[in-house]
């Protein structure tokens, strides 16, 4: 069977697929410990292409979803803080020298992005912003059909906005970010942080408290739980906001693990939204929706890629 392959890298996590020539629905997926057995990152990534290469056919070309700062026209990985050594890595020349094959790079949310816009949530809109919130908040545009990318490939870096100047330390190392105050460990860093100082919760002060575990005590009525969701859902609401003022699109995609909340995300997002809206006519021809893509997003992504992009 001829077809592709597409990988998602992650600071966790290496995903790999074999993907037909039509269709979205991989053949063959394989995932893999991002650090381990003293290898580079990219010898893990190299390995991983042949493990799910296919016994028969041919791979018409490779594409990657890579984590930070991405020139996707050069091939190179800028930066990418969560893997060691991934600083300038020319990871499009290392594949395509070792496999003899077209190979695109792109970053991951962006690629996100693609694939929702293409066979997600986001299908039969122009002008799209995607957020994924997680672990991390990052994002991608789609304008008038065509993925923002910016002359160096870093554009849309949608966490990393400031939103409260003298706010949280951000994981890039700057205070107030839009990721130090509604990402998932933002969410319960502030949960920590309001129990040390004495309120009340059903939840209890322990340093491995998840996002997770603060939405099911919020399901069940606490009200710091909710007050953290509310807060995050009001800062990421505020983001939005200027995000639409500035691009004006018509659908916005909410994806990743923190969005599976729902309504307890969802209300003050909408609810920011509509205080800190320049004008209610931006949001006339507006939709916000939820990912329908879930993990496959930024392999789906890939896929999209590759097609969009091989001669």
């Amino acid at each position: 069977m001829n077809g592709f392959i597409c990988l998602d890298i992650g600071g966790t996590n290496i995903r790999a697929a074999f993907f037909p020539l039509e269709g979205i629905k991989p053949v063959k997926h394989l995932r893999i410990n991002t650090i381990g057995d003293g290898q580079k990152v990219e010898n893990r990534v190299a390995d991983l292409i042949t493990a799910i290469w296919p016994t028969t056919g041919e791979i018409r070309a490779i594409a990657a979803a890579a984590p930070g700062y991405v020139d996707s026209r050069n091939g190179m990985v800028i930066s990418a803080v969560n893997i060691p050594g991934w600083t300038n890595l020319p990871l499009q020349e290392l594949l395509s020298n070792q496999f003899n094959l077209p190979v695109f790079i792109e970053n991951d949310a962006r690629l996100a992005a693609l694939g929702e816009w293409r066979y997600g949530s986001a299908r039969g809109y122009h002008d799209v912003l995607y957020l994924t919130i997680s672990t991390g908040i990052g994002g991608g545009v789609i304008i008038n059909d065509k993925v923002l990318s910016g002359s160096q490939g870093m554009a849309t870096e949608m966490g990393h906005v400031t939103i409260l100047p003298e706010g949280p330390l951000c994981s890039c190392g700057h205070h107030g970010h839009l990721e130090a105050l509604a990402s998932g460990p933002a969410i319960a860093r502030y949960v920590r942080e309001q129990l040390e100082n004495g309120v009340k919760s059903i939840l209890t002060n322990d340093s491995t408290i998840t996002s997770k575990e603060i939405a099911s005590a919020a399901h069940k009525g606490d009200k710091l739980a909710k007050a953290a969701f509310n807060r995050a859902g009001e800062y990421l609401g505020i983001a939005i906001s200027n995000y639409i003022h500035i691009f004006n699109p018509t659908c916005v995609v909410l994806g990743g693990g923190v969005s599976l909340t729902g309504e307890l995300l969802l209300r003050p997002v909408r609810s920011a939204i509509q205080k800190y809206i320049l004008n209610k006519e931006y949001l006339d021809q507006l939709t916000l929706v939820m990912a329908k893509l879930g993990d496959d997003a930024g392999l789906i992504g890939a896929l999209s890629f590759i097609k969009e992009n091989l001669p």
